[in-house]
This record gives structure tokens, C-alpha cells and sequence, in this order.
């Protein structure tokens, strides 16, 4: 005859209550997966997420563009009123800039390189632009009052090779008070800083070239870097977009 053996007391029970323990464990366990690191890494995800939503959103990136960056520069806060006088120290202002397409370049007579290169190239450009030129001024505006009179800026831009003021695509030199230089600077955003002393300081200036339509509206900057033929190239174009 065969004895079946009856489970030892307790061992049915154990076995019953070590399921709930062994499923506790396991929700532990899934906790822990969760730790610092982790949490760290899913914010840095949901960040980034986040980020590209408003790039996309930023995007210079229009429909009906082809998939290239639309450029548009009329909306740049660049320009406005000014108080001046020019190379024959006739009072001017902003109106100066009306009925001609102008290149505005920041600068002083005294500059060592910069202020040259850069009209040198204008005046390259100018005679690029064929008939076109007479309907083209370049506008030099002096950062340095103190040494920069009327009759220095005369002197200094027949020296450059550009026309005369008064003629077809004349250059216009503007000089001033330190007021009105530093209002004017203002309204174009330009920045100079005086560096040292004595009668042979120089003047720290940016170097933008800021292109303005006929109507005194800022269209887009030029680079003297890009070379004449370039800058030409955008000043037609410009004048064709209206």
C-alpha cells in the first residue's frame, strides 16, 4: 500500500504569500529602472523635443520657397532722422537719402586700412553699375567730429576716386557735433569707440555697409569683402525688386 505524504503545515501558505511578494518586488525593481539618470534623460529628450517645435516654428523657411531660406531685410529697425552737414558744410538730413539708391558706410578720414578699402570698393562698384549710377550715391559718415571737418571730408573723398558731390553718383561726406555723429550712429546701429591719445587716436568702428532704397529704407547690407562686382550685383538686383 502506497502512503501519500501530506504537506508539511505552513508550506501551501508560504507558497500563497510569496506572490504577492515576488509581484512587489518586481514593481520595485520598475521603480528603481526609473532612477535619476533616467529621469534626467527623458527630461533632456522632452527638452529637445521641445526645442525643435520652436525652431520649426523660427524658421526663416516659408511654403512656396523651394525649401530655401527666405531673406528679407526691409523689416530691419536700421535708419531714421539725422542732423548733419556735408562736405560743403551745408546743413543737411535725412532727406539727403531721397530719390537715389545709397550706400552708407561709418568710418573716419584718419583710418588706417578699413575706411580706404572700403570706399575704394564703392567706388568700384559705382562705375560697375553703368547708366545706373546716376542714380547712386555713396554716403560717408564720419565717427571722429574732432578731426573731421567739412573741408577734411572733401579733401579726403576726392582722394578715393569717387565723384565729386554735385555730380552724377556724387559721394556725400556727413560730419557733425559728437551729438549728432552719436545720434546718427544710433539710428543705424553702428558702433565706434575712441582708442588712445594724442592728435594720432584712432576710432574703433564697425564696418557695415548699410544700402538704402529712394525712399531712405534700409533694403540689406553690403560686404566690401565680396568684391565689387558682387556688390554691384546686389544693387541692380535691389533696384529691379523695387
Amino acid at each position: 500500500m502506497v502512503q501519500t505524504s501530506k504537506p508539511k503545515s505552513g508550506t501551501g501558505t508560504k507558497a500563497h504569500n510569496d506572490a504577492p511578494r515576488g509581484q512587489a518586488k518586481a514593481r520595485s525593481a520598475s521603480k528603481r529602472a526609473l532612477s535619476t539618470p533616467s529621469l534626467i534623460a527623458l527630461g533632456v529628450v522632452a527638452v529637445i523635443a521641445v526645442l525643435s517645435l520652436v525652431f520649426l516654428s523660427l524658421s526663416p523657411l516659408r511654403p512656396g520657397s523651394g525649401g530655401q531660406p527666405v531673406q528679407s531685410y526691409g523689416e530691419a529697425r536700421i535708419g531714421g532722422p539725422f542732423k548733419m552737414l556735408d562736405q560743403n558744410g551745408r546743413p543737411v538730413d535725412e532727406r539727403v537719402l531721397l530719390g537715389k539708391w545709397s550706400a552708407v558706410f561709418f568710418g573716419y578720414t584718419y583710418c588706417p586700412d578699413t575706411c580706404p578699402a572700403t570706399l575704394s570698393a564703392l567706388a568700384a562698384t559705382e562705375a560697375r553699375l553703368g547708366p545706373a549710377a546716376k542714380t547712386f550715391q555713396v554716403v560717408f559718415v564720419s565717427v571722429d567730429p574732432a578731426r573731421d571737418t567739412p573741408a577734411q571730408m572733401k579733401l579726403y573723398l576726392s582722394a578715393q576716386g569717387l565723384p565729386a558731390l554735385g555730380l552724377p553718383g556724387g559721394a556725400l561726406g556727413l560730419t557733425g557735433s559728437p551729438t549728432q555723429v552719436a545720434d546718427i550712429a544710433k539710428a543705424y546701429d553702428a558702433l565706434y569707440a575712441k582708442v588712445g591719445n594724442g592728435p594720432d587716436y584712432q576710432v574703433q568702428h564697425s564696418a557695415a555697409i548699410y544700402l538704402m532704397d529712394p525712399h531712405g529704407k534700409f533694403v540689406r547690407p553690403l560686404n566690401e569683402a565680396q568684391g565689387p562686382d558682387a556688390m554691384a550685383k546686389q544693387i541692380a538686383e535691389a533696384a529691379q525688386q523695387g
